[in-house]
């Protein structure tokens, strides 16, 4: 625990003053300062607690994750009350979508804040969005829920939630297009590869057939990533049979 403080404390040389930061991010004070420390602290530090339990951000981000889920629910069902369960349910992902929360991360900034033994240029893009609900999470472990729905409200809803907007987000291609293509009785086809390259990075390529027919190629560093690529392709070469289709149903 001597050496958890020590690192810490260390953290407001390098960064400047963190709570000071930590204080124009939130618009508020806090409590229990321990709670935001570990909300940045990355799990590459190797620190534990007394009792060997690991002190880093990645028990905050479960409980942000829950907490935004409440607040924007809650949001949701006040101001779409003819909504359903389905759509309420589509609506409440785009918004913590993990695209979204990665692009509020970085708006605030969080990942300066960030104490780690790995280089922040080597981190994946999802530690933005992991950070901000860790910092969530230490909101409401600290100073309960109101406080927690205000920063939501301010960082979140507010600036970022515009119903209308939100109904015309797509999250997932890859499901927009095998709905369609379900319900056109099409057949699809995603023929994923290895493709390495010269990239140091290992590489995935994906061939997108529809009715034994090409339609859509894509290439990135994980087949999950490559198969979207080509879905999003495929989707604007379709939309508008898919948007007839979505119309007539």
């Amino acid at each position: 625990m001597k050496y958890f403080r020590n690192i810490l404390n260390s953290r407001s040389e390098t960064n400047g003053n963190f709570f000071l930061e930590i204080r124009k991010i939130l618009g508020f004070k806090v409590k229990n300062r321990k709670l935001y420390k570990k909300a940045f602290t990355h799990r590459s530090m190797n620190i534990k607690d007394d009792k060997g339990n690991p002190l880093n951000y990645e028990r905050l981000e479960f409980v942000g994750d829950a907490m935004l889920s409440s607040v924007i629910a809650a949001y949701l069902f006040k101001e779409v009350p003819q909504g359903d369960e389905g759509y309420l349910t589509k609506m409440r992902s785009k918004v913590v979508s993990r695209e979204h929360l990665n692009e509020l991360g970085k708006e605030l900034r969080l990942i300066d804040l960030v104490v780690s033994k790995i280089p922040k240029s080597n981190f994946g893009n999802n530690i933005h969005g992991n950070i901000f609900e860790a910092l969530v999470g230490a909101i409401f472990l600290d100073l309960g829920y109101k406080y927690c729905e205000r920063f939501i409200y301010e960082k979140v809803i507010n600036p970022h939630v515009d119903i209308e907007t939100l109904e015309g987000k797509v999250i997932s291609y890859k499901s927009l297009l095998i709905e369609w293509c379900q319900k056109e009785k099409k057949t699809f086809d995603y023929n994923v590869y290895e493709d390495t390259g010269n990239d140091n990075l290992k590489h995935f390529s994906v061939k997108l057939s529809i009715n034994n027919k090409l339609v859509a190629k894509g290439r990135a560093t994980s087949k999950k990533k490559a198969e979207e690529k080509a879905s999003k392709r495929a989707f604007f070469a379709y939309q508008g049979r898919i948007k007839n289709t979505a119309q007539s149903h």
